[in-house]
Parts: structure tokens; C-alpha cells; sequence
């Protein structure tokens, strides 16, 4: 990193990448000191202020995201992207999850960035997701060798449409769909089923815990016994998933499901943790459609599985079509493959300047 952020500015570029919007970097345009970088990252939000009102934050965990992207030295792989959760109202940095919608901004970042060449009509590159070693296919429209983001394709949660990008994902050699092998556990007397399809989840009933699968989530949200207990739950999740102490992670999410009412496969509710999802993250859809195909799973009696998908994940604005492949390998374990398709839009694109010190 050259140069001094506070009087020079960094290099950055907003985009908003599916349900989410995201500041994204070149690797070398920030510290190689992770606690440096993150620092500068959480002045460049606005973190800690419940409103963010001295960054580019947008005072909620949807919008308060950065996206580092560099050369991949990996064969095979295009870019590397690592994902960070910057807090809002704590100055808390998480690395552990990766997002599924700011994958969506990564391929045109990297064109626009010149990482990658675009083709004439159609670009198609790999990511690796640094956080949880997924790897990505993300194709998109690059008429006349730059990026189009005008297009038809609309998704709930954002208004108007835009170009269409497709993410095929698929997990790691050496992951399961299920981190514990086992299709239910069970956690403070509540049935569960632990999920990884390239975001940790717990599927958790609804009804159990006093929701329909109607509410708001400002409604839930206003419920503390509820987010307390779900935190219990998740906080023992966490090392069963082999994630450790999750006490100060943003993973795993927690869902509550119920019977679809919208013509969808399954509704949900996301706790992410602590907040509300207004929509659903695209590799959290793919865990939950996964997870509720699974035979005896927590959810599964509650899903109407399309013969041949997309399966749409109901949400509190409208419902994702999550397209996935489960199988059962010779072994006995489970995995999962998954495709959406996604829209981005670059905002805008300059120097940021963060606030001198936290």
C-alpha cells in the first residue's frame, strides 16, 4: 500500500452485488497487516456508529461489506476474493463466512480492475473464495470487451433489473454437505440440521420457537427472548461445525423454517446472526435448499421439492431460485453443487477517504 490513506485516499470501488452493496479493493491498494487493514476498513465504514454517518456504511450488515481481490497464484483460478463483514455499531471484522452476493460483483470488478481480460460477447472466470476455499464460476456480459450491466434480469429484494451473472459454486474436495456426517443433532432439545453449501447454517423449525413464517423481520427483531435463544443455539453449533468459538463470528446463520406460502419450495426467516436478513444471502439459499433435500433433515416434511427446480426459497421480499445438485457419494457422504444467477451494479468508482482514527 502506497501513499497515506487519510490526506491521499484508497483506491475503491462500490458495487452492489445481489441483495447486498459492498466497497471492493485490489489486495495491493490495502496493508498486508490483517489488523492494519481492518482498521482502516472499519474508519473507512464509519464502525462503530449504529449509523455509520462518518462512512460509506449504510448503517445495516447488507451494506456495511468489503471484497479484496487479487491475481489468483493458484492454476486454474483467475482471482482470489476474500470477503469481510465489517460490524456497524461494533468494530468487529469477520473472515470466517464468505457472501454470495457480493460473488456477483467480483468477475466485473475484475475486468474493470484489468485482472482479468474480457472477451468479446461473454466473460467466464474462476474465483476462489479465501474464506472458505469454494470455488466459483462467474459468467456475464462483456459486449465489446467491457462490462454490461444493463440487462432484464430482475431479483426480489432489489428494485428495477440488470445484467444477469451466473455463479456455479462448488464446495472443496475435502468438505461434506454435513459438517458433523449426521443429518439431525439435536442442541438445546431442538432438532437440527447442520448445513455447508458454502455458507454454515442451522435449519431450525419455526414452529418451535413460537414464528409462523409470516412475520417481519423488524417483528422478529423486536423479540429478545427469541434472538436469545437462537444465539444459545448457534453459539454450540459452532464448534460441532468445526468453526470454534462463534461467539464474536458472524456464521453460522440460523433459519427457522416453515411450509412454503408463496408457491415456493420452503419459507424462511435468517437470523445473520444477530439481525434480520430482509432477503436471503445466495450461498445461504443454497445451503437451505440443499439441507431440506436431504431425506430426515430438519425442514424436509415441510418442503415441496420442484422434479426438476429451480427450488425458490421464500424470504421476506419475495423468493430466491436456488438451482442445486445433491448426491451421496460411494463413500456415503453427502455434497452439493449449486447455480444462481445474480445481478451487480457499479456505483461509483474513486478514492475513499477514511476518518483519521476509530
Amino acid at each position: 500500500m502506497a501513499g497515506d490513506p487519510v490526506l491521499d485516499g484508497v483506491p475503491c470501488m462500490l458495487i452492489r452485488g445481489g441483495t447486498s452493496k459492498g466497497a471492493f479493493f485490489l489486495a495491493e491498494d490495502l496493508p498486508d497487516d490483517p489488523r492494519e487493514r481492518d482498521a482502516l476498513l472499519l474508519r473507512i465504514m464509519g464502525t462503530p456508529d449504529p449509523r455509520q454517518v462518518d462512512g460509506i456504511g449504510g448503517a445495516h450488515p447488507l451494506t456495511s461489506k468489503a471484497a479484496i481481490v487479487s491475481r489468483s497464484e493458484m492454476a486454474g483460478i483467475d482471482v482470489d476474493y476474500l470477503f469481510l463483514q465489517l460490524g456497524v455499531d461494533e468494530a468487529v471484522v469477520g473472515t470466517t463466512q464468505t457472501c454470495g452476493n457480493l460473488l456477483a460483483g467480483v468477475g466485473p470488478f475484475a475486468v474493470e480492475r484489468g485482472l482479468v481480460d474480457a472477451e468479446a460477447s461473454t466473460t467466464s472466470l474462476r474465483v476462489r473464495m479465501l474464506n472458505t476455499d469454494d470455488v466459483a464460476t462467474a459468467t456475464f456480459a462483456t459486449p465489446d470487451g467491457r462490462v454490461d450491466y444493463d440487462g432484464d434480469v430482475g431479483i426480489d429484494g432489489v428494485p428495477g433489473t440488470a445484467g444477469g451473472i451466473r455463479l456455479d459454486v462448488g464446495a472443496g474436495p475435502e468438505r461434506s454437505l454435513l459438517p458433523t456426517g449426521n443429518v439431525t443433532d439435536t442442541i438445546d432439545g431442538h432438532e437440527v440440521t447442520l448445513v455447508s453449501n458454502g455458507m454454515p447454517v442451522v435449519l431450525l423449525r419455526a414452529s418451535e420457537f413460537g414464528v409462523t413464517g409470516e412475520e417481519s423481520p423488524e417483528d422478529l427483531e423486536s423479540r429478545p427472548e427469541l434472538a436469545e435463544t437462537l444465539e444459545g443455539i448457534r453459539r454450540q453449533a459452532g464448534p460441532l461445525m468445526g468453526l470454534g468459538d462463534v461467539t464474536e463470528q458472524t456464521v453460522p446463520k440460523m433459519f427457522l423454517l416453515s411450509a412454503p406460502r408463496a408457491g415456493g419450495a420452503i419459507s424462511t426467516r435468517a437470523f445473520i446472526p444477530h439481525r434480520v436478513h430482509a432477503a436471503i444471502g445466495v450461498l445461504m439459499a443454497a445451503s437451505v435448499a440443499a439441507g431440506v433435500r436431504l431425506p430426515g433433515a430438519v425442514g424436509a416434511e415441510l418442503a415441496e421439492i420442484p422434479d426438476d427446480g429451480p427450488d425458490l426459497i421464500e424470504h421476506p421480499s419475495g423468493v430466491f431460485p436456488a438451482q442445486v445438485s445433491v448426491i451421496r457419494d460411494d463413500e456415503g457422504t453427502w455434497r452439493a453443487t449449486s447455480t444462481s444467477v445474480r445481478t451487480a451494479r457499479k456505483i461509483f468508482d474513486g478514492r475513499v477517504f477514511p476518518r483519521p482514527r476509530l
